[in-house]
């Protein structure tokens, strides 16, 4: 069984890894054997995180750009692919949020956020496909949201774009899967990332959070590494199209 999870021989590509969910997928996927490329826009951070996986006896690797600027996300990838090999596992865990009544923004807010929770993944995934396809084999991850299928006020533009990521998910998974390559999706509930500690600490949203979820409390970001891993190996050959809620069965809860 432990095969099933080998990650040995593979390289993945994880965007937004140097804290948060990203890097918890991350570590995960080193742990498991793949050599990890890091994705940042700040060499110090970076660099930190790097040092950190080595101290560990983890491999990974740097690829500094922003998700939005695709032809420095090409040149980064050319050099991945020169120095390592092709890169076999993409997670597209970057994303962007701007919580405001819907009346509150201006023609274009939109484009931003569409261009880095969707077009973005849309982007890199064509980038990487083609040599995943050639190998027969490749693990496309989409990082999404719980409120992709639950709306909340104020977070309409965050909500439309989840929603169009699942979406894309499913059609992906259509494109590539008769060459061997699988597209799935994560959706996260409430993590306990840098952003939300300060959110954990309002009692009214903890008891909230007590009652809507099932399991009834925030999660750990180490608690999306198994999912992620699952989805990155063999053991999820059978698995394409697919956005796996990871939210503490908030999504499960009338």
């Amino acid at each position: 069984m432990q095969s099933l999870f080998d990650l040995s021989g593979k390289i993945a590509l994880i965007t937004g890894s140097v804290a948060g969910l990203g890097k918890a997928m991350a570590l995960a996927l080193a742990r498991h054997g793949a050599t990890v490329v890091l994705n940042g826009r700040s060499d110090e951070h970076l660099q930190a995180t790097q040092q950190e996986f080595s101290s560990m006896g983890l491999e990974a690797h740097k690829a500094r750009f922003d998700v939005g600027d695709l032809d420095a996300a090409a040149r980064e990838i050319r050099a991945i692919n020169s120095q390592l090999g092709v890169i076999d596992i993409l997670i597209n865990n970057v994303g962007f949020r701007d919580r405001r009544p819907v009346q509150e923004f201006a023609i274009g807010d939109m484009d931003r956020m569409l261009a880095t929770n969707l077009s973005a993944p849309f982007e890199l995934s064509r980038l990487l496909a083609p040599a995943m396809m050639s190998k027969s084999w490749g693990r496309i991850i989409n990082v999404s949201s719980v409120v992709a299928s639950i709306a909340s006020d104020g977070d309409a533009t965050y909500v439309a774009a989840k929603g169009g990521l699942e979406s894309l998910t499913r059609a992906l998974a259509v494109e590539y899967g008769r060459s061997g390559v699988t597209v799935n999706a994560i959706s996260p509930g409430f993590f306990l990332t840098d952003p939300n500690l300060q959110l954990a600490k309002d009692e009214a949203l903890n008891k909230w959070l007590a009652s809507r979820t099932i399991l009834g409390r925030w999660a750990e970001p180490a608690e999306l590494a198994g999912v992620a891993v699952f989805l990155a190996s063999n053991s999820s050959s059978y698995v394409t199209g697919q956005t796996i809620q990871v939210d503490g069965g908030m999504s499960a809860r009338l």
